[in-house]
Order: structure tokens, then sequence, then C-alpha cells
């Protein structure tokens, strides 16, 4: 993965400039890329928030699309591709000289509802290999990497029941992977999912990128979604996730981070909206209308530094932290599980303000980290 390594002072980190003026992406340019999501679809924020675009400028280094590159957006009818969105992301992405990442090529959700009408399996398999074609021939030169494929696994680490197991067999993964290489051999690839600190579905996702190694099909990265919050997973499940999945030899990423503060009745990912809209209106499941205690923003900040510190330790093995969002206004973690809610899981607030936890990712002490 491209590396941004600017400082040639890593032993004196605020020679340059005075702390108060440093930001994330100074703070960790010798170690990741740090990165951020923009949200065109729902927000507008290329269009209509300057605010946001001026933190991601600042702080952030990686830009992801939230949901522009998505099937659902990119490519809504047969024969209709819509990349203006995209596109958007794609330009803000180059003027920054920010690194880009797709999101993504095939995954089951938010997906058209005429691709799971395709009956016939050779058009369907026609029709998969084309929107990979142009969607990575759309972005070739701009796109950094592409999340190939996203969370084809079930906890127990089998293959998921999608459109595209169904449809094309067991070695999907392997034929999608190599439709992206052979449209793009110079974009870097990478297979991304949630629940990874879970170990069978770990070793799934292990299967995965050895299984195509040996097949000669070329895997750069994998992505740990880290849709987390203030207990779950521990320091050392997530420790033991980064060094199992960096021993196949590819490199690591954090993907998707947010760190959620409120109570959830089930665990964070794999159940169904469905089984959580009783719980809509109930305050229970909604206790900081009216701001984030003090407390539970310490645990935020204690939460985000413990992270961040076992990250450096790790950073010989992980390329980029990118966070889902930028400030808590546009959380996706305010709509779900459970929609309606007050979330405070970013670095910003919704203020556009800098948080507690922000400020504490600035003053760790790498010296001290072992």
């Amino acid at each position: 993965m491209k590396r941004i390594l600017i400082s040639l002072f890593i032993s004196i980190p605020f020679l340059a400039c005075s702390q108060e003026k440093e930001t994330l992406k100074e703070k960790f340019e010798d170690y990741f890329l740090i990165g951020a999501t923009i949200n065109q679809e729902d927000y507008q924020i290329i269009d209509k928030d300057e605010k946001i675009l001026k933190i991601v400028s600042e702080d952030f280094n990686s830009v992801t699309p939230e949901n522009s590159m998505k099937w659902m957006h990119s490519h809504p009818e047969y024969s209709k591709f819509t990349f203006s969105n995209a596109q958007k992301i794609t330009d803000f992405a180059k003027e920054n000289d920010m690194y880009l990442l797709g999101h993504t090529l095939v995954w089951h959700n938010q997906v058209p509802e005429y691709v799971s009408e395709i009956n016939d399996k050779a058009k369907f398999h026609l029709h998969l290999k084309n929107h990979i074609f142009q969607m990575v021939t759309r972005f070739k030169g701009k796109v950094d990497m592409w999340d190939v494929v996203n969370e084809a696994l079930n906890d127990d680490g089998s293959l998921r029941e999608t459109v595209f197991l169904e449809m094309m067999g067991d070695d999907y993964i392997e034929k999608v992977f190599q439709y992206a290489n052979d449209t793009d051999p110079n974009v870097e690839l990478a297979y991304n999912d949630y629940n990874l600190y879970k170990p069978k579905k770990r070793e799934g996702a292990i299967r995965i990128i050895n299984s195509l190694k040996e097949k000669g099909i070329r895997i750069d990265a994998v992505g740990i979604q880290a849709h987390w919050d203030l207990h779950f997973p521990s320091i050392k499940e997530i420790e033991e996730t980064i060094v199992d999945l960096a021993a196949t030899g590819v490199d690591v990423m954090i993907t998707e981070l947010d760190i959620t503060v409120i109570p959830n009745p089930y665990e964070l990912a794999g159940i169904a909206r469905e089984e959580f809209k009783k719980f809509e209106g109930d305050k229970k499941w909604d206790p900081y209308q009216s701001g984030i205690p003090k407390n539970i923003q310490k645990k935020l900040t204690r939460r985000y530094k413990e992270i961040f510190e076992l990250f450096v330790k790790h950073h010989d093995k992980i390329s980029r932290v990118t966070f889902w969002g930028t400030t808590d206004k546009y959380t996706w973690r305010n709509e779900n599980p459970i929609r309606g809610r007050t979330d405070y899981p970013l670095l910003f607030d919704r203020e556009y303000n800098k948080k507690p936890a922000l400020f504490e990712l600035l003053n760790i002490d790498f010296s001290k980290i072992k």
C-alpha cells in the first residue's frame, strides 16, 4: 500500500509544528494512513457541507465513499450506471492528494432488486463481470484500492448464502478477484468483513486469503471492520485478529472504525434490522438524547487511546485506519441498528468540534508503546 512518509524526525514528532496544530494525519504519518468516509447520497456533503470537507482535508489522508460506489447507487438499473456522486468524491480525493478506497464491488447488501431477478446463471455471471469491468475501468488510475468482496462470511466461517454464491458457486470470490485484477493489474485488491475477532470467522477469512494466494490470484489486503463499542471486542481479541491476519502475508487495514456509546439489545452486527424495530422510540436504548455524559466521554476517550496504542504497536502490519464517518452529526450509528437515536462514536461532535478522544490520540507517546 502507498504510504505517506514525510517526517524525517520520528523521534522528535513536534519539532516542525506545535502540538496544538498537529493533525491526525501528521501524528500517525510514519505509521499508517488515517481515513474517513464521505456520505454523498444521504447528506450531499460535497455539495452542502464545507465544514466536513475542511475537517477531512486537514486531518485525513485517505477517503472512502460511504455509499456512492455501492451497486445500488453506481449501477441502479440493468443497463444504467450513475457515477456523478462517486466522481465528486474522486475529484475531492485528487485535489487533496488523498488515498482513495473503492467500496465495494461485490456485496450482498445495497444491491438493486433486478440483480436477484436474473435467473439465468450464465447471464448473471456476465452481468457481474461487466459490473466489475465498468467500475474498475471508470476509476482506473484514481482508486488506489478496491474492496473487491465485502462480508462474504457467516460468523462460523462458512460462506454466507447470497445471490452471488447461489448463481456463481463456491468459487465466486476467486472469480471476482481475478476479474478485478484482469481489469486493472495495478490497483490494490482487498477482502473486507466484520466480526473477525471471532476465531471461526477469522479462520474463514484466512482460508479465503490463502486460497486466493495458492491459486495465484492476487489479494493485497484484508480489512477488519471496526464497528465496536466501549467494551468489546477486548484489546486482546483485536490484537489476536491483527496478528493472525497479518501472518497470511497481506496488509491489514482497520476499516469502518467507530465506537458506539449507547446500549444495544443484541450484538452490533449480523442481526437483521427487522429484529430491532420493536426498540425504536424506547429511551432505554437511546439514553443520551441531550448530550453525552462526562463519564461516558471519558470511557470513549480511554477506549480510543487503548485501541490506537495497539495499532501503533502493530504498525508494521497495519497500512490504513479508516473511520466510518467524520462527525457524530452524520454517523450511520444514529440510524443503525435502531433508527432515530443519538450516538457519539466519532472524534468530532455534532458542532464539528474536536472531542477529548481526538486530543488524547494526539497526545499518545509513541516511545512508551512496546
